[in-house]
């Protein structure tokens, strides 16, 4: 039997905060049951309630757009509601304006997330949550699995003053957490004066695989095309902070990773010799279609998870970015230009929540010297999430 998300719970159930209110709907297309029938359908069709606006994440509600690219204000073509992005050509579009929750009563939110702090939908949800807070609105989550498991925490937590999008508030880079336990964490941490109501899943555990769930996957966004794409997402985003290539432009972004100037099959050997849990390294050559490296043959790796319950995905990524460092420092390049907003820090300091990882890579340090500090991390942030986990 599958797991039966929030959405489902809603759609068969009903619920006592939206009955009779105008409902604003921040949605993209994983916003699906398990036969997937999307939300905006299941609900415009409700009597008990009256869907007015519905708003887009990053790449937008029908999910078309790709990484960072503005999405622009609409109207839904099957619906004629006004569509409102959260995803514009500056940071104060991330936010819903005063405006544009003037239409509803209560917003609510249903996207699969991915299980990595990098990846931005948690955190629109926290921005609308804070806006929904200040204008007197309801939200409510629709919860959905952590598709990569909600056991595993790893990664440290994010120094100040390298907050961003990808990683709006300190928390490690893989959290183990929904949506609907981190909205109950900052709801009750920001004190929001807010009423949030999280409609939980039924048959989910903590230590389930996403296969596991009997629900469909739809693709979050436009590089995010299986659950194997999400299990090494949280390492293997770091290459963004990079001119390497993430594998963006073929058929399999973050498992496939490299550069013309690499030579994929010593990348594989001395990844190999790491001794990295989980994953084995195969040497390759592939040509992206678009990005960076964009029709160039790149030398590089593929990752292929051999146990996905001892792969430790971020360690993984350091890893790749140390033997892609050490093997040619002189025609390696870290990303200089903006990232999701910010052009006074580097992309890489973004995404690892300090300048460690680049300095410790750049100095020559041990992979166990590079995360010798996530520990402590990790451990605090397991007891800080733990009152606000719904699951066992």
């Amino acid at each position: 039997m599958a797991v039966q998300t929030g959405l489902a719970r809603l759609a068969a159930e009903g619920s006592a905060l939206l009955a009779g209110r105008r409902v604003g709907l921040l949605v993209n297309p994983t916003a699906v049951d398990s036969q997937l029938h999307h939300a905006i359908d299941l609900l415009t069709a409700r009597a008990d309630m009256k869907v007015t606006a519905l708003f887009g994440p990053e790449h937008g509600v029908r999910g078309d757009a790709q990484d960072m690219i503005e999405v622009n204000e609409a109207r839904d073509i099957r619906t004629g509601l006004p569509v409102h992005s959260l995803y514009g050509a500056t940071e104060d579009t991330l936010t819903p304006t005063a405006a544009m929750l003037d239409e509803v009563d209560v917003l609510v939110y249903d996207v699969q997330d991915i299980g990595s702090r990098y990846y931005t939908f948690v955190w629109t949800m926290v921005l609308a949550m804070r806006a929904c807070a200040k204008a007197g609105k309801g939200f409510v989550v629709l919860d959905r699995p952590n598709p990569i498991g909600g056991e595993h925490i790893e990664g440290p937590a994010i120094v100040p003053g390298f907050e961003s999008f990808v990683g709006l508030v300190s928390c490690p880079n893989r959290h183990g957490m929904t949506a609907g336990e981190i909205a109950r964490w900052r709801h009750t941490v920001e004190k929001l004066d807010l009423e949030l109501a999280v409609i939980s899943m039924r048959g989910w555990e903590r230590d389930m695989h996403y296969d596991h769930t009997g629900l469909p996957w739809v693709m979050p966004s436009p590089n995010m095309p299986t659950v194997d794409t999400a299990l090494v997402y949280p390492g293997m985003c770091l290459v963004e902070g990079t001119e390497l290539s993430e594998g963006r432009g073929t058929t399999r972004p973050f498992e496939l990773a490299g550069a013309p100037y690499l030579d994929g099959h010593r990348l594989a050997v001395e990844l190999t010799a790491m001794q990295l849990p989980g994953v084995a390294f195969r040497s390759c050559v592939f040509t992206p279609q678009f990005q960076k490296h964009s029709k160039q043959a790149c030398g590089g790796v593929q990752l292929h998870v051999t146990n996905v319950d001892t792969f430790r995905p971020y360690r993984t990524g350091v890893a790749f970015l140390k033997a892609c460092y050490d093997q040619g420092p002189a025609a390696f390049k870290w990303r200089a230009k903006a990232y999701e907003f910010v052009d006074r820090i580097p992309a890489i300091d973004l995404l690892a929540g300090s300048a460690a990882i680049r300095e410790g890579i750049e100095a020559g340090k041990s992979l166990d010297e590079l995360t010798a500090r996530w520990p402590r991390d990790e451990g605090d942030f397991a007891e800080e999430r733990a009152e606000f986990l719904l699951y066992e």
